[in-house]
């Protein structure tokens, strides 16, 4: 069994394994610094299931790839037959990262 945990950040939960490669919310740190995740939700392994306070004192590691912006999003509203239209866009800043460990 491989070992995992479930980290959250930027208000979403991801399940992550050493090596895996992750687009998240843009984080506050230098693109080949390393980042830690402490808000770890649950972490499975060799010894089991660990959740709550027990995985709590687990953290984990991630290497930030790079910042870039995602695609753009389009909200368009339109009454008919009153001259209302509203044209609003979007587009989320990401971050790439690759988790480099579970400590």
């Amino acid at each position: 069994m491989s070992a995992y945990a479930v980290i959250e950040t930027g208000g979403k939960q991801y399940k992550v394994s050493e090596g895996d490669v992750l687009t998240i919310e843009r984080l506050e740190a230098e693109v080949g610094g390393n980042v830690t995740f402490d808000k770890v939700l649950a972490v499975a392994g060799d010894a089991g299931l660990s959740v709550g306070e027990a995985a709590g004192s687990t953290a984990v590691q991630a290497e930030v790839l790079e910042h870039f912006r995602g695609p753009k999003l389009i909200a368009f509203k339109k009454k008919r037959r009153k001259g209302y239209k509203r044209r609003v866009g979007h587009r989320q800043e990401l971050t790439k990262v690759k988790i480099t460990g579970l400590a």
